[in-house]
């Protein structure tokens, strides 16, 4: 399976793996039913969405990956995780890394909350 077979939503999280700041590995915790329109810089957005369609098509890109990278992906009812295999396996220490985790309903709720904070003590 190729990157060009990839739903929008899988390439979304896919490209979340890696923290191309300083190329560490990244793990991305997303879950299945998530959406969000996101703002690009000016007047720009873009929309996630992250179906069971996307998890099912990164399921086999992981599986049938022709590029060469090793993924582990675990699913807990409709919250998955998904992380880049170091050397083909998992890294020996996981909470070095950071873990991306905007693609999630409760960070929206959390995102939500910490804005209406910081309106509250402004007035």
């Amino acid at each position: 399976m190729e990157w060009t077979d990839l739903t929008e939503g899988a390439k979304a999280v896919l490209e979340q793996t890696r923290n191309m700041k300083n190329d560490n590995i990244q793990i991305v915790e997303f879950e299945i039913g998530f959406e969000q329109e996101f703002e690009a810089g000016d007047q720009d957005t873009y929309k996630v969405s992250i179906q069971e369609e996307d998890y099912e098509n990164l399921k086999r890109y992981t599986q049938e990956n022709e590029y060469g990278d090793k993924y582990h992906m675990a699913r807990n009812k409709n919250i998955v995780k998904i992380i880049l295999l170091e050397d083909g396996k998992i890294p020996d220490n996981l909470s070095e890394f950071p873990v991306f985790r905007q693609y999630k309903k409760d960070a929206l709720v959390k995102t939500e909350e910490e804005k209406e904070i910081t309106a509250d003590s402004e007035e």
